[in-house]
Order: structure tokens, then sequence, then C-alpha cells
């Protein structure tokens, strides 16, 4: 606006960088007045029947283009309906929160395994992610609003520090766990849901 740099390829190198900043800080706006709701139970669970491996198909199906250009590969062998019993919405966000995660911390050999296990009433759905340990001080910290394990690298994706924040708060209005495990070559963040027992 004033003019600071009459060579326009500079006028638009600043501009992009004063979009790209105002869409992360409205997204993180969001995250927060979301995370504000959950907070407060403001929020109305809706508990609904359905089924998540088409919810989880159609969340990987949206990162397609984001896998296929940071060549990460992702493994997900299920094709036959599992219902259960959760607020379609919520879980939805749950899943987008560790996709996302996993995709932007995939390292390696940069493999995505999405998977689950059965209990007797209950369904685990976990993303692991190959790439570096979360250290064993910062496990329990990462559910915390706004803590970063690496917070160069966070900034580098434009990471707010909130999304597992909203993901434990959704994991505790439907009285569920959610957790997170390093592996040998990776990490693995889970959360189950009730099932539908009969399938």
């Amino acid at each position: 606006m004033d003019n600071i740099n009459d060579d326009e390829e500079s006028k638009e190198f600043y501009c992009e960088v004063i979009v790209d900043e105002a869409r992360k800080m409205n997204q993180m706006v969001k995250k927060i007045m979301d995370l504000n709701q959950l907070e407060f139970g403001y929020n109305t669970v809706t508990m609904e029947h359905f089924d998540i491996i088409a919810m989880i198909r159609a969340v990987i199906a949206k990162s397609d283009i984001l896998l296929k250009q940071k060549e990460i590969n992702l493994a997900f062998e299920e094709d036959a309906p599992i219902y259960v019993w959760s607020d379609a919405y919520m879980s939805e966000e749950v899943f987008t929160n560790y996709l996302t995660n996993a995709i932007n911390h995939a390292d390696g050999e940069k493999l995505i395994r999405v998977f689950y296990t059965r209990s007797e009433d209950k369904l685990r759905v976990s993303v692991f992610n190959t790439g570096q340990p979360i250290p064993e001080e910062d496990i329990e910290k990462i559910w915390v609003k706004f803590y970063k394990v690496d917070k160069a690298r966070t900034r580098e994706y434009g990471g707010s520090g909130i999304g597992l924040s909203i993901v434990k708060a959704i994991m505790e209005s439907h009285h569920r766990e959610c957790g997170a495990k390093n592996r040998e070559n990776g990490v693995e963040f889970w959360f189950e849901l009730d099932r539908d027992c009969a399938n």
C-alpha cells in the first residue's frame, strides 16, 4: 500500500506472503473456535450408525494429490464395510487430523499405513507413518494446545499445534480413548469407537 517497492515481482511476492499468512491465521482461528466449543461442551455429539471404511476411503481420496506431490505411498486394503456408532462429522475430523499429521511427518520410506483392530465391542483405527519418533518426554504433551515437538518443521507446513488438541477433545466428548506410540520405524496414532458387533 505504501509502495515500499516499485518492482512488480517483489510486490507480487509480498502479496502472496500476506495472503498465505492470512490464510494460516484464518485456519488457526477456526480451529481455536472449534476447540473452545468442544472444551466448553457447546458441540453436541450426534451418535450415528455409519460405515467407517467408506469414510476413511473418502478422506484418503481427498488427500490423493498431496500424497502424490510428496511421493508418499499409502496402504489401506480394507473394502468390506464396518459399521460404528459415533458422530460421523467428528470422527472424520479425527481421522483427517491424523492423516494430515502423517502426511506432514512421513519420512524415510515415506509410507503411511491405515489399519484397524477389533476388540469385543470397539474398533481401533490406526494411522502409522514412517519417520522420526516422538521423543518419549513429549508423547503426553502433544495433545496440549499449541504444543509443537519440532517447531521449525511445524512452521514449514503451517501447523498450528491445535489439531491433536481437537482430536483429544472430540474423543473425550465421546468418552473414548485415543493415543500415540512410537514404533520401530515411525509413529502410530490411534482412536477407538463403539462398533456394531454384528459386523
